[in-house]
């Protein structure tokens, strides 16, 4: 006999199915995209260039999130979470190491289009890969802190997936935060803003307007941002007078950033888009030049 669940307190059980569904179909989504851009870098030798390993970094860092939705979206089918405290922290780290290497990815990525576009210097093995690692061991670094008990893990107000806990909001919540908004997202925000505005300014002077300068930014500050606004609204107010409903619809919209992502840096890259052509099609673009084609 199943056992029947209540549903958490402030959603109807419709609500927690909806939310399920959500997230099943933002992480189904995302890994296909993300999965389609992991295999044709592999399967397709023209796709295989350093500046192109910045966006697997990102489509690996995005497929880490998808899972972590999968997790969420089963756990909100049960209307409960079934994998226990110790699966809560284990749940929470894997989504923050997923998060933030793929925010600090995106910025990587705009660094390497700056110098692309307006110093005309390619990247090297070497550098993609040193990048690619500090990000990475950076953003495992920061994830790691709240099992140590720097920041701490905990339900989402739906109780069916694990984070960030904002609702204490205590001097350990504060000095966790501040540090880590400033490295994790507003530096890569400024690397972003700064690079592309210098990207669009050489496009404007030259009148060849490859590609829209202003979307990777505004799916990052639209994907990321209702979060990191949750979070500081949590120092200053407690977040728990919040409706549940509206606390979660921060964390759902975030989870659809995979998919985003896979669209503006993979499908949307002219180069990386004529790759997975002739992945699944087995008809080679004339043209491929992935280092100098980007979105």
């Amino acid at each position: 006999m199943v056992t029947s669940y209540p549903v958490p307190e402030g959603f109807t059980e419709i609500e927690v199915f909806g939310i399920g569904t959500i997230l099943l179909a933002e992480a189904l989504l995302g890994f296909l995209l993300n999965g389609l851009t992991i295999l044709s870098f592999y399967k397709v030798r023209e796709l295989r260039t350093p500046s192109n390993l910045l966006i697997i970094s990102l489509a690996v860092a995005d497929i880490g999130l998808c899972m972590n939705a999968f997790i969420a979206a089963f756990s909100s089918f049960l209307r409960y979470w079934p994998y226990g405290s110790e699966g809560c922290q284990i749940h929470g780290f894997q989504g923050f190491v997923a998060a933030l290497s793929s925010i600090s990815s995106c910025a990587a990525i705009a660094w390497d289009r700056y110098h692309q576009y307006c110093t005309r210097s390619k990247l090297h093995w070497s550098t993609a890969i040193s990048v690619i690692m500090f990000l990475w061991g950076f953003s495992a670094f920061w994830s790691v802190m709240p099992l140590f008990g720097w920041g701490e893990y905990d339900y989402e107000p739906l109780r069916t997936c694990c984070t960030l806990d904002y609702s204490k909001a205590d001097r350990n919540f504060i000095s966790f935060l501040f540090p880590l908004a400033f490295f994790e997202y507003l530096i890569p925000l400024f690397i972003m803003m700064t690079a592309y505005q210098s990207i669009h300014q050489k496009m404007k002077k030259s009148g060849q307007f490859k590609f829209n300068a202003g979307l990777p930014v505004k799916s990052l500050a639209i994907c990321w941002g209702p979060y990191s606004l949750l979070c500081f609204y949590a120092i200053i107010q407690d977040a728990t007078i919040l409706s549940p409903k509206l606390r979660m619809m921060p964390a759902v919209l975030a989870k659809i950033s995979p998919a985003v992502n896979a669209y503006i840096y993979g499908l949307g890259n002219e180069g990386y888009r004529g790759g997975i052509w002739q992945f699944l099609t087995g008809q080679k673009v004339e043209r491929t030049e992935t280092d100098n084609k980007s979105n």
